[in-house]
């Protein structure tokens, strides 16, 4: 199996209160997603779910592409 090639990946996270918003935008593509998680969840369980969702909604509009 091939590993996708790395993507730049612009990552930005803001306390919301008593949770984060994690927002993650592909440059490429223009395309956004956000996750929100309690603070105490910790920065890096954050950048990991909103990665993967971006990864996930990427995949998506490839196949809706085709």
């Amino acid at each position: 199996m091939t590993t996708p090639p790395r993507r730049e990946v612009l990552l930005e996270f803001r306390r919301v209160g008593n949770a984060v918003k994690a927002t993650a935008l592909d440059p490429e593509t223009l395309t956004e997603v956000s996750v929100v998680g309690p603070a105490a969840g910790g920065q890096e369980m954050l950048r990991r779910t909103v990665l993967a969702k971006l990864e996930y909604v990427l995949r998506r509009k490839a196949a809706a592409a085709t």
